[in-house]
């Protein structure tokens, strides 16, 4: 056999490698050409497609080339340079491609045509060569004119597996697999030129000038491009990795998918969910939950701490220390945008927002002088309850801030009483800290009867009352010293009086011990439905789940969840008979990417039907001239740019997926009318909403899969208090 650095392994290093990748699509092609074209030392690579690659897939570049008898050798079945034995398989594989099945797979369901020749020598010029290679065959091989390094044509894909073929999707789904392997290793190789067409027209180039922002411009446009920020950490301590350099956006520049966060490890594109959560954890909560950055990132390791054969398609990698990775990529990416002013502080997302001012209406007297100032008298019943109810506000008041601090309020809690009689006798955080700035709504012509409900009513942001506190932190000092255990409910002759602070706090869950609605009545009345239980609302739970009973137990309804479901179903209708499409006053031109630029023709029908009118008014840029009016709110013109971001997202798979995320993108308007956990709640909003959830089509789960209720039955209830224990039976 002529001399080739082209060998076939053994078969021990055979049986080690991880099973060879099926070529799935038109994409997996790519992605094995454009990785034999890095490790030839190419310094250009053009990929072309036609048909989303279905119709015909062409990569040319200008490596080093191959001779007869390389080329010869390629095309069986475990040939390779890169590797020689196991000892190289084990020692760390430091080039993208290794398992030598590439151009074996590729043309056992293919027509390939290979054309290559090797770089001039010093023994003079070399000849290039021409292979034709139809399912598993070579079917011939001669001389070819053309410059040194390698064009592969691959036609009629799956031409002799139609079972295979039948399963491709759309143009535009194939379009958008292939887009994301040329973009991504462009985005890994700024000193390769990398340019991707379809269907004759190009759809970016970069300039392989080894600058990366530049490679980001090319590939996601000047908007992003100039949002991005350099990481450079070359020496790193405490971890595996040798250095983490690249680029990471604002956080104002994200998208609503993870299309655009893309990592590497020694120039191979990975899918590496520890390293990707380093990232976003870097930006210490500045992100919404379901934005995500621009991210291109690549980690230098020595190959000895990485092991890159673990999935047939080469996507995942195993550190030595996943551990250290972690550390050492929160830590180079947080620096990067410390260092660009872009993280704001190190308080949690929301904390740092300043609190909202507790507006309460205001007394006709101002209540710390009257309290100061107040003497007792003797007129009539109205008067003497009045002062009592005055003196007794202020010894609280001076008892909470000076003899019992634990009796405050803990901070981020907060009440919504829904009557001012029920502020008359709450106990909040600005009562007890700046009780001069805190008007009561009482005067002293109140009738005492009110008195009795407000003045040591618990406030549990409702009006009833309640036999026992729901919340065991609700107690104060005087429930766990002075009465010992759940407090007695007070006589009506405490409330003639003044009372004293340990009257006070032995009253605090006081009132009526009869089970009550939201609104204070008794709560007698149950509620049939159709596809819920017969439920008996008993009243709200931390102001975000309501507390009902069933004849089956107990049940807890989460509101936004509830609430979610009911918008999404009346939204899905309203996009069924067609969107509501608010016309803008004027167009908004937005930039795409090069991958959505590409994809907006195949699904501006699919944008349409949501509500969004654009078009196309340049190569990269679209003129958005209505949006989608929901809920009497009109969405942003950009959020456009997030839907066809989903549609081209590795999830899009059809036209069946291209519904589904329509759908998520329903589902996710419908969140936002939703009603908020931490509201308090009056008794009709809460039957009503009950009502609207009954008729809903699927009454048990918001639109994203979380349940709407959860049902505690009797049996599990009475085994949690171990009311089968013997003689404890009921």
């Amino acid at each position: 056999m002529p001399d080739t650095d082209i060998r076939k392994l053994d078969q021990a290093t055979v049986e080690r490698i991880a099973a060879g990748e099926v070529v799935e699509r038109p994409a997996s092609v790519v992605k094995e050409l454009v990785e034999n074209s890095l490790d030839a030392d190419a310094t250009r690579v053009d990929v072309a497609v036609e048909n989303g690659g279905v119709d015909g897939v062409t990569v040319a570049d200008d490596g080093v080339g191959m001779t007869e008898a390389d080329v010869r050798a390629a095309v069986r079945e475990h040939t390779t340079s890169k590797i020689r034995d196991i000892d190289d398989l084990e020692g760390g594989v430091g080039t993208l491609g290794f398992r030598g099945e590439a151009l074996h797979t590729i043309g056992a369901v293919s027509r390939t045509t290979i054309r290559t020749k090797p770089r001039d020598t010093d023994d003079g010029p070399a000849e290039g060569t021409e292979l034709v290679y139809e399912g598993g065959e070579v079917q011939s091989v001669g001389p070819v004119g053309r410059p040194a390094g390698t064009t592969i044509e691959v036609a009629e894909l799956f031409f002799n597996t139609p079972a295979r073929k039948k399963y491709l999707k759309t143009r535009a789904t194939e379009f958008s697999h292939v887009n994301r392997v040329v973009t991504r290793y462009a985005l890994a190789n700024p000193d390769v030129a990398v340019s991707l067409e379809h269907d004759g027209r190009e759809v970016f180039g970069t300039t392989g000038q080894g600058d990366l922002r530049s490679a980001v411009l090319a590939v996601y446009g000047k908007e992003v491009a100039q949002a991005m920020e350099s990481v450079d950490a070359p020496d790193l301590d405490d971890g595996p990795l040798d250095a983490v350099s690249g680029l990471v956006s604002h956080p104002e520049t994200t998208r609503s998918t993870r299309e655009y966060v893309s990592t590497f490890v020694n120039g191979r594109f990975v899918t590496s969910k520890p390293v990707r959560d380093a990232v976003l954890s870097a930006y210490d909560g500045q992100l919404a939950g379901d934005r995500y950055p621009f991210v291109v990132l690549d980690l230098s390791v020595d190959p000895g701490e990485v092991d890159v054969n673990v999935h047939p398609r080469k996507m995942e990698v195993r550190f030595s220390d996943e551990a250290g990775v972690r550390r050492q990529v929160h830590a180079a990416v947080e620096d990067a945008l410390l260092d660009a002013g872009l993280l704001r502080s190190s308080a949690p997302r929301g904390k740092s927002k300043a609190p909202e001012a507790d507006v309460r209406p205001e007394a006709a007297t101002d209540v710390t002088e009257t309290a100061d100032t107040a003497e007792p008298t003797t007129g009539t019943d109205e008067t003497a309850a009045s002062a009592g109810d005055t003196a007794s506000r202020d010894t609280r008041n001076r008892v909470s801030s000076t003899e019992h601090p634990a009796q405050s309020r803990p901070a981020g809690e907060s009440s919504s009483p829904s009557t001012p009689a029920a502020d008359a006798g709450s106990s909040t955080p600005a009562a007890d800290t700046e009780p001069a700035s805190t008007a009561e709504p009482t005067t002293s012509t109140e009738p005492t009867e009110s008195t009795d409900e407000t003045t040591d009513a618990p406030d549990w942001g409702t009006t009833e009352t309640r036999e026992r506190p729901t919340d065991l932190g609700e107690f104060g000092p005087g429930d766990s010293q002075s009465s010992g255990g759940w407090p007695d409910p007070p006589s009506s002759s405490e409330h003639a009086g003044p009372a004293t602070p340990e009257s006070a706090d032995d009253r605090k869950f006081g009132g009526e011990r009869t089970q009550t609605t939201l609104t204070g009545e008794d709560a007698t009345e149950r509620t049939d439905y159709d596809a819920l239980p017969r439920l008996e609302v008993l009243g709200q739970y931390r102001d975000t789940y309501f507390v009902a009973t069933s004849p089956d137990g107990l049940v807890l309804v989460d509101q936004h969840a509830a609430d979610e479901r009911v918008n999404y179903e009346r939204l899905r209708a309203q996009f069924e008979e067609g969107a509501t499409a608010q016309t803008l006053a004027e167009p908004v031109e937005l930039e795409l990417t090069a991958g959505e630029a590409a994809a907006f023709p195949d699904y501006r029908e699919a944008l349409s039907a949501l509500g969004f009118r654009a078009e196309r008014t340049g190569d990269r840029t679209v003129a958005v001239t209505a949006v989608p009016a929901v809920f009497r709110k009109t969405l942003d013109p950009e959020d456009l740019r997030d839907v066809l971001a989903g549609f081209v997202a590795e999830g899009a798979d059809g036209e069946a997926t291209v519904d589904e995320l329509a759908d998520e993108f329903v589902a996710d308007l419908a969140c936002y009318p939703s009603i908020t956990g931490n509201t308090s709640l009056t008794e009709g909003s809460v039957v009503g909403l009950l009502a609207a959830l009954d008729d809903c089509e699927n009454p048990w789960a918001c639109p994203h899969g979380r349940p709407t209720l959860v049902s505690f039955p009797d049996d599990e209830i009475e085994a949690r208090f171990e009311r089968d224990y013997p003689g404890h039976g009921g």
